[in-house]
This record gives C-alpha cells, sequence and structure tokens, in this order.
C-alpha cells in the first residue's frame, strides 16, 4: 500500500535562509514524477480556488457551472472536471486529495455482434455509444485478453525510480542521484565556505505539504525555500527536527 506521508531532509544556509538542496528517498522522487503525470482539471481541484493564479480556475469554474443544456449529449463534464487517472501508479505515495485512480477499462460492443460481423469489429469505452453498424447501443460487456505477465522481479518496486539510491532535490525541483562528490561540488557552487552556518532539518510531508508543493510548482523557482521555510500569517509548519550538520571536507 503506497505511503501517506514521506520524509524529506533538508539542508539549510540559515544565513541566506533558503534551502541549498533536500536528501530524498525514492517515495518523495516517485510523488514528484509523477506530477507530470496529472491532467490539468486534477491540478485545479486540487489546488484551493482562493490561491489560484491566471485564468485557468475561471476556466474549470466556466465548466462547472455551464448548464447540461449547453453540452454535446455524450459529453460528461466530469471527464474534465475530475478525470479518472488510469495510469496513477499504487505504490506512488498519496500526498495529493481528491485523486481519483482506476486500474482497469471497461470496453463495449454491439449485442447484435453474434448476428451481425460488421457489428463486431468496432468497441467502444462508453456503454451508451452508438454501433455504427446497426445504430444499437454497444452495452455488451468485452472480455479483455492481455497476454501473460512475466513474474514480477524481486527488485521491482513499483513507481518510477529504485529505492536503494538518495536522491538530490534542489530547490528548483531539479532530481539527480546524491552522491559525496556532488554535495561538495554543490557546496562550493553557493561558495559556502563555513559549514557552521548549515542546518539539517527533517521534514514529514502530508496531504498539505504535497498540495502546497504542488501549488509552488508551478509559481517559483525555489519551490523547497517557499514551502518549508516561507513565514505567512495563518501557515502553520511542517512537523520537523532539526540538527546542526557537520561536513568534512
Amino acid at each position: 500500500m503506497a505511503p501517506t506521508t514521506v520524509s524529506l531532509k533538508l539542508l539549510v544556509d540559515t544565513t541566506s535562509e533558503r534551502v541549498l538542496f533536500a536528501e530524498a528517498g525514492k517515495d518523495f522522487v516517485d510523488f514528484l514524477f509523477n506530477i507530470l503525470s496529472l491532467p490539468v482539471g486534477t491540478v485545479i481541484s486540487v489546488l484551493p480556488k482562493q490561491e489560484m493564479v491566471g485564468c485557468l480556475e475561471k476556466l474549470y469554474e466556466s465548466l462547472e457551472n455551464l448548464s447540461d443544456t449547453y453540452m454535446q449529449p455524450k459529453a460528461n463534464k466530469d471527464t474534465l472536471l475530475k478525470p479518472i487517472l488510469s495510469n496513477y501508479d499504487a505504490n506512488v505515495p498519496r500526498l495529493l486529495p481528491n485523486i481519483q485512480s482506476s486500474t482497469t477499462t471497461s470496453l463495449y460492443r454491439c449485442g447484435n455482434s453474434y448476428n451481425n460481423r460488421e457489428c463486431g469489429i468496432y468497441v467502444a469505452s462508453d456503454s451508451k455509444s452508438i454501433c455504427p453498424s446497426c445504430n444499437g447501443i454497444m452495452s455488451q460487456i468485452v472480455t479483455v485478453v492481455n497476454p501473460p505477465t512475466m513474474q514480477a522481479s524481486s527488485c521491482d518496486e513499483g513507481g518510477y525510480v529504485k529505492g536503494v539510491i538518495t536522491y538530490m532535490i534542489m530547490d528548483d525541483l531539479v532530481v539527480k542521484p546524491m552522491s559525496t562528490i556532488s554535495c561538495i561540488t554543490f557546496l562550493s557552487k553557493f561558495n559556502i565556505k563555513d559549514v557552521g552556518v548549515l542546518e539539517e532539518k527533517v521534514i514529514d510531508i502530508g496531504a498539505d505539504e504535497g498540495v502546497k508543493l504542488l501549488k509552488a510548482s508551478f509559481q517559483s523557482d525555489t519551490v523547497l525555500t517557499d514551502v518549508f521555510l516561507g513565514k505567512k500569517a495563518g501557515q502553520s509548519d511542517a512537523s520537523s527536527s532539526t540538527a546542526v550538520l557537520t561536513i568534512s571536507i
């Protein structure tokens, strides 16, 4: 079962009050990469409307408030407002609310398929579809036969990336494998001379933080700093523990 919380270790420059990078495992990286698979309608439905920027919220509300009188008979508004994700991996952490997923898709054919060969060549994903051959309702469920599946490898953990590696997440969400050399290079890049100004902060990320990360990823190139160090009135911090980090170079 996919976790509902994950931990993230931040390396903070206390002088400039910014997150230099984060140390993350497979779960958090899978969550970030899975954002790329979300339909626009899902993103809008997840984000608080009062915090939306741009005009997509207005477009969403326009469709939401549009009377069915103006919709095509076969059109379903929920396919745009509340899209069901067929590729939402079961092992990706559930850090976003209101996401509907489906692992199966039903197919239908015309009930006259046994009597009319031409009817049998058509299939539909909607049980209300009309058969092009006889104009009958395509409501008969089709049994989908998939090829034999290969036995899952013991190293197949699901999700997107491998779990034996620790990943480095930059403030702008650039993801790369973590190594001692990459850490030292990165500290040199930001001209960090005194490691005493660095602080390690461990964050527990749940649904609230997941939504904030999604929102910030559309608005900022300092996502981790904005979400985990940004102090705004009325906002509570993520639960965390801090410790001074010692690095030997």
